[in-house]
């Protein structure tokens, strides 16, 4: 029942994917985003290969990330490092860890996380604060819609 359960998360996780790499829709830049403000283009990313050395640093010293799609309707980032603990007001967010283990604050409760883990994170909800098993761990975040500048709060 739950490798049952975890393939209908990923493939949801998949079909929202899918559906902002696919929409027709004219490229948007995000104040404070790492997207570049050019159009989409077709391209297969090995996201297990990509390094964390690869993906650029931010104000966050234990955050990296790379915004792989921008749109108006969503992001999709693949990111590393670790943020306080956190919500976003006007934003979903979807995680699906590639790479690394620990847990993480979602809503009032640690949850455990390991590659192929689906992590689902509606606005409004606390979550951040990972403690990792090993160096680091490596998640795609998928934001809908996409967070704009102040969306962020962080929380106790």
């Amino acid at each position: 029942m739950r490798l049952k359960n975890m393939t209908i998360g990923f493939a949801v996780t998949l079909a929202f994917a899918g559906g902002i790499l696919v929409a027709p829709l004219l490229p948007h830049a995000l104040q404070g985003a790492h997207a570049e403000d050019a159009p989409m283009a077709p391209q297969v990313i090995d996201l297990a290969a990509l390094s964390v050395d690869a993906l650029p640093k931010t104000s966050n010293p234990l955050l990296r990330t790379m915004t792989l799609v921008s749109t108006v309707n969503g992001t999709v980032s693949v990111q590393t490092g670790n943020v306080a603990k956190h919500m976003h007001e006007q934003s979903d967010e979807i995680q699906y860890v590639i790479e690394g283990s620990g847990s993480m604050w979602v809503g009032k409760e640690r949850k455990n996380f390991k590659p192929g883990t689906l992590i689902i994170i509606p606005r409004g909800t606390a979550h951040g604060g990972a403690i990792t098993d090993g160096p680091y761990y490596k998640a795609l975040a998928i934001k809908l819609p996409p967070a704009v500048a102040g969306d962020s709060h962080h929380v106790d």
